[in-house]
C-alpha cells in the first residue's frame, strides 16, 4: 500500500528495502541526488519514510512486511506494472537479533532467514521476471563483512547473510544478458543492537584503517553498482578493511572487553 508519492515516476527508478532509516535512507538520498525516482520501502517506520519522501524530488513510500514472502512478491509485481524504467532493486532491509552458536534460537533463526535471505531472493526473482528497463536491470544484495571475517556472535543473522550471499551469487549466474546481480558488504558503520555512541565510536574503528566507515560511502558504492560497467556477481566490501582482519567476536563486544581485535 503506497503512502506518499512526491511526483510521477518518469525517471529511472530504484526500490530500496528498509530505506526509511540508517544506511537505506543514505542510499535513497544519494540516488535522489543523482536524478532517480526512489521507492522507499518500510515496515514499521511510516513517519520516517514519509518524512524522507517529502525531502526527495521524486519519490514514493510503500509498506510491506518482508516476513511475508508472498506479500513482498506482490509488492514487486505492483511496482513493475507502474514503473516504466525500474533499473535497480536494492535489498537492504535486515533483522539483527542476538543468538549464539551455543544457543541458537529457532524463532530468531526463522525470522532472520526469511527477512534477510529468503524474501530478498524471492523479490529478486520476481523483479527479474517482471520489471522493465531499457538500460538493463540491477539487483544489489547487502550482505556483511562477517562473510569474510566470521565470529560466533549473532549466529542466525550471520547464517542468514551467508544464505543471502549464496543466493545472490547463484542468481548472478542465471540472469539474462544485460541484467546484473551484485553483493555489497558493509562493515561496522552505525550503532547497532544496544551500543552506546561511545561504544560505537570505539568499535567502528576496529579495522585496518582505524577509521569510521560512513553511510555516505555505502550510498556511493550502491550508486556505482547501478551505473558502472561491472560484471554480474561482483562483490564489494565497504568496511575500511575490517573483513581482512580476524576478530574472534563482534566488534560490539570487543570494544566492551577492551580488545582492539586487530
Amino acid at each position: 500500500m503506497e503512502e506518499h508519492m512526491s511526483s510521477a515516476p518518469t525517471l529511472p527508478s530504484v526500490l530500496i528495502t528498509g530505506a526509511a532509516r540508517r544506511i537505506g535512507a543514505a542510499i535513497a538520498r544519494r540516488y535522489a541526488e543523482a536524478g532517480w525516482h526512489v521507492v522507499v520501502h518500510y515496515n514499521g517506520s511510516a513517519d520516517a519514510a514519509r518524512e524522507l519522501v517529502e525531502t526527495l524530488p521524486s519519490a514514493q513510500a510503500i509498506r510491506c512486511d518482508l516476513s511475508d514472502g508472498e506479500a513482498a512478491c506482490a509488492m514487486v509485481e505492483e511496482l513493475a506494472a507502474r514503473l516504466p524504467d525500474w533499473r535497480v532493486l536494492i535489498c537492504n532491509a535486515s533483522l539483527f537479533e542476538e543468538d549464539t552458536t551455543t544457543d541458537l534460537d529457532l524463532a530468531t533463526n526463522r525470522r532472520a532467514m526469511q527477512v534477510n535471505a529468503v524474501t530478498p531472493a524471492l523479490m529478486a526473482q520476481r523483479y527479474l521476471a517482471t520489471a522493465q528497463s531499457r538500460a538493463g536491470r540491477r539487483v544489489i544484495q547487502l550482505t556483511d563483512q562477517k562473510l569474510a571475517n566470521p565470529n560466533p556472535d549473532f549466529f542466525s543473522y550471520t547464517m542468514s547473510k551467508h544464505a543471502a550471499d549464496a543466493a545472490a551469487e547463484m542468481l548472478a549466474m542465471t540472469c539474462e544478458a544485460g541484467d546484473r546481480v551484485y553483493r555489497l558488504a558493509p562493515g561496522a558503520i552505525l550503532a547497532s543492537h544496544d551500543q552506546t555512541p561511545d561504544e560505537a565510536e570505539t568499535s567502528h574503528r576496529m579495522n585496518l584503517l582505524h577509521r569510521r566507515t560512513r553511510s555516505a560511502e555505502m550510498a556511493e558504492a550502491a550508486l556505482l553498482m547501478a551505473t558502472a560497467p561491472l560484471a554480474s556477481g561482483q562483490q564489494l566490501f565497504i568496511d575500511s578493511g575490517q573483513h581482512l582482519l580476524s576478530q574472534p567476536r563482534d566488534v560490539l563486544y570487543l570494544a566492551r572487553e577492551g580488545d582492539k581485535g586487530n
